[in-house]
């Protein structure tokens, strides 16, 4: 083969192979996918905003709503409200006698409270008593077997005439010796022995009937008695049992209902008007009442105080008798008690409602003839819980709130309900009608 020279270096371009050819399969399936389109941002934006108008429209509803509804109720009558006179009840004060009574809690206590007991040993043959029983003073309780006792006097009484028929020979020798000294038959000193054999008989007899005494007295104490009058409680010994002295629970307790009396306790400054009462011979008055202070149980008095004040309360003991004639009191029961200590008469009282306290003091809101109202400052004296004498800042006759002074302030415009309005003029219509109902004074 015949060399030829190396010829011009060719630069022609090489044909570029295809791009789908050499895809693999995964970028193939891909691209047969579809690619998914985003949502513009602009169509972010509009479903926003149609979000915060709808939210809008619902809170202006509810506004709108509830402005409606609110305006359908009945005006407001608190102490917010910003106009048109107040409704109030009113009272008006009025002289009248005001007690002074003095509240405490107090014990029914028995005036007397007995433990039954034998004084003398021996069988329990009968108890005559039913428990919870009301017995007499007198009354058979119980009865111990007297035969023992029986046979004792038996015999003390034939030891008795034995000594007495020897004390009368002896008094018979007396009298022979006597006349025997008197004749100079005898020596004296017979006759002084025989009148002192005569004194130690009647010694001996004496001894003898005291023996008598007793066992007579033994018989007595078998039947036991009640010493007091008084409801018996619960049998503490049954029939057939052996009864003794030392027994302590006795055979049964009787407590004394009529009278009975109520333990109770004051503040040491009661006292000295307490006291001042009674020196002057007054009968304090004592009511009791049972535990929720509504209801009287008795009337009873006053009968005297302690000698001496608890250190650690600071308080008296008082003690009041009640006759208790139908029994509601009853031993350790716990009730209210009210002592009447004086009357203060002719005093300008009002309802205890309308009493108000506060930054001025305790004060009353006095209703003027304008329909206004002024805060009055007031000094009260005695009350019974629901009037209290007003001693300085009130006249008889002026009307005061009883009903809604907390919804007042000084100069406040009110309008009178119930038993506070006015009587209305021929031809006027009364005020407070077509302004609704109002409430009653106390309610």
């Amino acid at each position: 083969m015949d060399d030829q020279p190396p010829g011009p270096l060719s630069l022609q371009p090489r044909e570029r192979p295809r791009v789908d050819e050499h895809l693999d399969e995964e970028a193939q399936a891909r691209r047969a996918t579809p690619p998914q389109t985003a949502p513009p941002a602009d169509a972010h934006s509009g479903v926003r905003s149609v979000l915060w108008l709808l939210l809008v429209l619902l809170v202006v509803a509810g506004l709108v709503g509830w402005v409606v509804l609110r305006g359908k109720e009945p005006a407001p009558t608190g102490r917010f409200q910003s106009s048109g006179p107040m409704p109030v009840g009113t009272a008006k004060a009025e002289k009248a006698d005001m007690p002074i009574v003095l509240s405490a809690l107090g014990t029914v206590s028995p005036l007397a409270t007995v433990t039954v007991k034998t004084q003398i040993a021996g069988q329990l043959v009968e108890v005559a008593f039913k428990e919870g029983q009301l017995v007499n003073k007198g009354d058979l309780v119980a009865q111990i077997d007297p035969r023992p006792y029986q046979v004792a006097l038996a015999q003390a009484e034939g030891q008795l005439a034995r000594d007495q028929a020897i004390l009368k020979n002896a008094e018979l020798d007396l009298a022979r010796y006597r006349t025997l000294v008197a004749q100079n038959s005898i020596a004296r000193q017979t006759l002084d022995t025989q009148a002192a054999l005569v004194q130690q008989h009647r010694g001996t007899v004496q001894a003898d009937q005291a023996q008598v005494d007793t066992q007579k007295l033994n018989l007595t104490y078998c039947r036991i008695v009640a010493p007091i009058s008084g409801r018996v409680g619960l049998r503490q010994v049954d029939p057939g049992n052996y009864a003794q002295t030392s027994d302590a629970g006795g055979i049964v307790v009787i407590t004394q209902l009529q009278p009975i009396s109520v333990i109770f306790t004051l503040p040491e400054d009661h006292l000295p008007a307490v006291q001042r009462r009674l020196k002057a011979g007054a009968a304090l008055t004592v009511t009791a009442y049972d535990r929720t202070g509504a209801t009287k149980l008795d009337t009873g008095t006053l009968q005297t105080l302690d000698n001496q004040i608890d250190t650690s309360t600071g308080t008296v003991k008082l003690r009041a008798v009640f006759d208790n004639k139908e029994q509601i009191l009853f031993p350790n029961q716990f009730v209210n008690v009210r002592l009447l200590v004086d009357t203060v008469h002719g005093a300008t009282t009002v309802p205890t409602a309308a009493i108000q306290r506060g930054s001025p003091g305790t004060f009353v809101y006095v209703v003027k003839s304008d329909d206004t109202v002024a805060a009055q400052k007031v000094t009260l004296g005695a009350s019974d819980n629901q009037r209290v004498a007003v001693t300085k800042g009130l006249a008889p006759g002026e009307a005061v709130v009883t009903d809604g002074a907390d919804r007042l302030k000084d100069g406040a415009k009110v309008r009178l309900l119930g038993a506070g309005r006015p009587p209305a003029a021929a031809g006027e219509q009364p005020r407070g009608q077509g302004g609704g109902p109002g409430r009653r004074s106390g309610e």
